[in-house]
Order: structure tokens, then C-alpha cells, then sequence
């Protein structure tokens, strides 16, 4: 599965942070408790993912974006792009080179 890729360089993350009067390790905390095995998020990722330096991150599994945003109670698709669905198609080919008839 694609990476969902954050909006705004993490802007809107840390505009919804802001209004809830979260810091990066109370968000991260709070990922644990919706997580279902209680792992949640590390502060380290929290901060690549809210972040707007070099070191931040624009790309993460939807796992991490989703436990990010159910946490805050908020949308996901306000936070995320969804990845797009690929039209791309592979043409496959027979040892001897000519087109698989499938």
C-alpha cells in the first residue's frame, strides 16, 4: 500500500495541536490509548511529522496517520492526501518476447 503524504508540510497537524493545547510527546501519549495494542506513536515520528524543517517527514504508513488524527479527533483527509489509485499497466511478456495472451 502507497504512503499517504501529509498536507500544508504538516501545517494543519500542528494547527489542530495547537487547538487542542497538545505538545509532541501529550500527542504522542495520546496515540497510545487509541491503539489497539497500545503502542502508539514515538515522540521521534510525531515530531518528523509535525515538523516543518529538514528534518521532517511528508510521508508515512496509514497506520501512523491515522492514529495521529483519531487521537486529535480529527479527519484524517484533512491532514492527508489519499494516495491516488494507479492506472498504470505492465505488459507482460513470454520468455521468447512476444506478449502474454492473458
Amino acid at each position: 500500500m502507497s504512503n499517504l503524504i501529509r498536507k500544508g508540510n504538516g501545517k494543519p497537524l500542528r494547527a489542530a495541536m495547537e487547538r487542542r493545547g497538545l505538545s509532541v510527546p501529550q500527542l504522542a501519549a495520546a496515540t497510545k490509548e487509541v491503539d489497539v495494542t497500545g503502542r502508539g506513536i514515538s515522540v521521534a515520528t510525531v515530531y518528523k511529522l509535525t515538523g516543518n524543517g529538514k528534518g521532517a517527514a511528508d510521508e508515512c504508513r496509514l497506520r501512523t496517520a491515522w492514529l495521529l488524527t483519531a487521537a486529535m479527533e480529527e479527519p484524517l483527509q484533512e491532514h492527508f492526501d489519499m494516495p491516488s489509485v494507479s492506472t498504470d499497466t505492465v505488459e507482460r511478456s513470454t520468455p521468447h518476447g512476444d506478449a502474454d495472451p492473458r
